[in-house]
């Protein structure tokens, strides 16, 4: 299994949606690296659902239930399914990322404009830590 990030606009397409939908084609992706990794899923991959306005943050997990799919007219640009896992406790912000040494190294802060993006295992597991309140 694969671990990624996918961000979208919550005025555009949010987790409330995402879940009112129960399942939705992850469409309009038109950056050539983030369709490379779009076309890398696998179905049982993971992913965090990254709302990317205001405020920007980690709220959810999801899982790829399809595999890439061509998106429009053009065989480069394609599309997967995904359904909603559930979401995090505690949303992650950008900021607490930032602030933690163990994430310094996210794709998310590399390349922060890409809107797909892998994510390490050590990274995934930091980020549910970190959405999950203390007992």
């Amino acid at each position: 299994m694969a671990f990624w990030l996918l961000k979208s606009e919550p005025e555009t397409y949010g987790w409330h949606d995402l879940l009112a939908e129960g399942r939705t084609e992850w469409t309009g992706v038109r950056n050539a690296a983030a369709a490379l990794h779009l076309k890398a899923m696998q179905v049982g991959d993971r992913a965090f659902f990254y709302h990317s306005g205001k405020p920007k943050e980690i709220v959810g997990t999801v899982e790829v239930t399809r595999t890439a799919q061509q998106d429009g007219d053009e065989a480069r640009w394609v599309s997967v399914e995904i359904a909603p896992l559930g979401a995090l406790e505690r949303p992650v912000t950008l900021a607490a990322i930032k602030a933690d040494p163990a994430l310094a190294g996210m794709e998310l802060l590399r390349q922060s404009r890409l809107s797909v993006s892998p994510v390490r295992e050590a990274e995934w597991d930091a980020i549910l830590r970190a959405g999950t309140p203390p007992l």
